[in-house]
């Protein structure tokens, strides 16, 4: 059976109507199946408080200008909990056979990883929340992140003196990029904030509508994770009035800006932690983690990172909980941040047999809602951040696990030598089939809106650059299809859309050559902004639902369909022959967006490409 003949729901317009249902309010849900199914009846199975409860599946009327064949299901859905689970259970055949005697029909589920045949865990079934989503914009918008000292220099950065701390770089100086090498964190290049305001007009041209950037409090290095405060910016970036004027030019153009904290840790030149050391009386010496010989926990055994400890409701006061807080204050002019990205969030509260993680992020997403009603909040977590994503703190998260690897381990060349994320081994290259899993997999243990909400990154300042993973500028622009048109919100690390390379993550903050434009790969730029215009006009790259067409070694096929149209985008790795797909399903108009000389369907072809169509 062709995989769009497959029962589907997912949490789309097309399936659940209403994704914002009131506490113990209902919601419809909605499935579709083919005609020639063997499904006969159909209940969604929920849990009421942990114990589960079955409710029937109504057949809808078949439209009778529906030539696909498609058979709608629909049922009304208890949302008891906060977060409600739920599977459908087909059943297919008749209950009875030809002697009346009763048999049990043949079963399956519908879960959100696809149909299994067994009885198998919660751990991948659908879900909803009441919990409000995160705002539209957050949701539609397609994010820039800035590395500040690497991304441009405006005039004044000339003016100001190099501290002690830091060995001054030119523009064009390697970038020292092995850990074990004292040079990496202090080598400075410069740039700063008014240089980010000259550039907008770049940013406007790869599709952007949020920017985020990397921590601009002071902190005795390049990347500014070991803050010394958080009580102003930098002034090697131009210090409060710098970003006062860079957070104004964003908005003038309607965009968002967003904010980097580091609620895990300070750095040890900050003022709480120096006051903690000189006094062990003071209030702040709970903050952290001090052992009775003076020691104290930081995080990865980095002494330069001493770890706050959010049990202590103090530190919770001042960082991330009330009006007061560090959270609300640069909600507020003159930096009006539109939220925060969470550094390190995953480890935030957590130490041994403390975890407070949930706490803290509530605190965060309450402190931003009520300062800023419309804020968003995304947490870093570079691992599974399903047990974090409950709807009533991080909105979403950097999705590395969900969407990353396994597009790196699709993509990879052999040869590209770039370094794993943490991994003693390189990334692995990988089938279709398996990217694919891993895709469908990590959507289902998000849930729909957790996946939706978060990050589709290719790499980051902390990873190897998608164009040294893929080693080949076409691939490149693949992952890039992927980044724009699954699931997600789209994050372009700067420098990716002109063909940066790194390594790894150090290596990967490479400044960007504004005075070399004939290094720039222009074709790819040109790919990105197609790609964002696409998913800024058509709302299915944005909110549709994901119906695999086809998968296979080196291509994936996949539909996004909402009520107000759909798309369809076939991406490939390699050559490969055309891919026949239901007539009556699909029917192809004109290409949105190709690197293919010839675009008229889902055609053999004799290299990599990507083209999304509208349906």
């Amino acid at each position: 059976m062709s995989l769009l003949l497959e029962p589907h729901h997912d949490g789309s317009p097309l399936y659940l109507p209403d994704d914002r249902p009131t506490p113990d309010g209902t919601v419809t849900v909605r499935m579709r199946t083919h005609v020639d199914d063997p499904v006969t009846a159909a209940w969604v199975r929920t849990t009421y408080d942990a114990e589960p409860v079955f409710h029937e599946c109504r057949r809808e009327a078949t439209d009778p200008d529906d030539t696909t064949g498609t058979v709608w299901w629909s049922a009304e859905l208890p949302v008891h909990n906060p977060v409600t689970h739920y599977r459908f259970l087909l059943a297919d055949g008749p209950a009875a056979g030809d002697d009346g005697a009763v048999t049990a029909p043949a079963q399956r589920w519908l879960t959100a990883a696809g149909i299994v045949e067994h009885d198998g865990p919660d751990a991948f079934d659908f879900t909803v929340s009441w919990h409000e989503p995160a705002p539209d914009w957050g949701r539609d918008g397609v994010v820039y992140q800035v590395f500040p000292d690497r991304f441009a220099r405006s005039a004044q950065a000339d003016e100001r003196p190099t501290p002690a701390w830091a060995l001054p770089a030119a523009w064009d100086d390697e970038v020292v990029f092995e850990l074990d090498d004292p040079r990496t964190a202090v080598q400075l290049y410069g740039g700063d904030l008014d240089g980010v305001v000259e550039h907008l007009d770049h940013v406007a041209e790869v599709g952007a509508t949020i920017l985020y950037t990397t921590p601009v409090f002071p902190g005795e290095s390049n990347h500014r994770y070991n803050a010394s405060t958080f009580d102003g910016v930098d002034p090697l970036l131009g210090g409060d009035e710098a970003y006062a004027r860079l957070s104004a030019a964003v908005h003038e153009r309607g965009w968002r800006i967003l904010g980097d904290l580091t609620t895990n840790h300070t750095g040890d030149t900050h003022e709480w932690f120096l006051d903690a050391v000189a006094d062990p009386e003071s209030d702040r010496r709970t903050w952290y983690h001090f052992a009775p010989d003076g020691s104290y926990e930081c995080w990865m055994g980095w002494q330069s990172l001493p770890k706050l400890n959010h049990a202590d409701d103090g530190v919770r006061r001042a960082m991330v909980a009330g009006p007061d807080s560090v959270v609300a204050r640069w909600l507020r002019p003159p930096f009006d941040v539109d939220g925060w990205r969470i550094d390190v969030a995953n480890m935030t509260g957590r130490l041994g047999a403390i975890d407070v993680n949930h706490a803290v992020a509530h605190d965060v997403r309450r402190t931003v809602a009520e300062g800023l009603p419309d804020g968003l909040v995304i947490g870093e977590h570079n691992h599974d951040a399903s047990g974090d994503l409950d709807g009533a703190g991080w909105h979403g998260t950097m999705n590395y696990s969900g969407f990353a690897w396994p597009v790196w381990s699709w993509l990879r060349d052999p040869a590209s030598p770039a370094r794993a994320f943490g991994r003693p081994v390189p990334v692995p290259r990988r089938s279709g089939p398996s990217a694919q899993q891993a895709l469908r997999e990590w959507l289902a243990r998000f849930g729909w809106r957790a996946t939706s909400q978060s990050w589709n990154v290719l790499g980051s300042h902390d990873s190897a650059r998608i164009r040294t993973v893929t080693g080949d500028p076409a691939l490149h622009r693949v992952a890039a299809g992927l980044q724009f048109t699954l699931p997600g919100v789209p994050m372009v690390f700067a420098g990716d859309e002109i063909g940066l390379e790194g390594i790894a993550g150090e290596d990967s903050r490479r400044p960007m050559p504004w005075h070399r434009p004939e290094t720039w790969d222009r074709a790819t730029l040109t790919t990105y902004s197609a790609l964002a215009a696409a998913r800024a006009e058509h709302v299915a790259l944005r909110r549709g639902s994901l119906r695999w067409a086809h998968v296979d070694d080196d291509c994936l096929m996949y539909l996004r369909e909402h009520p107000a149209g759909s798309v369809l985008v076939c991406v490939r790795r390699a050559p490969g022959p055309a891919v026949d797909l239901p007539a009556d399903l699909v029917s192809l108009g004109e290409p949105l967006v190709s690197t293919e000389a010839d675009p008229v369907g889902p055609h053999a072809s004799d290299h990599p490409g990507l083209t999304v169509w509208r349906v």
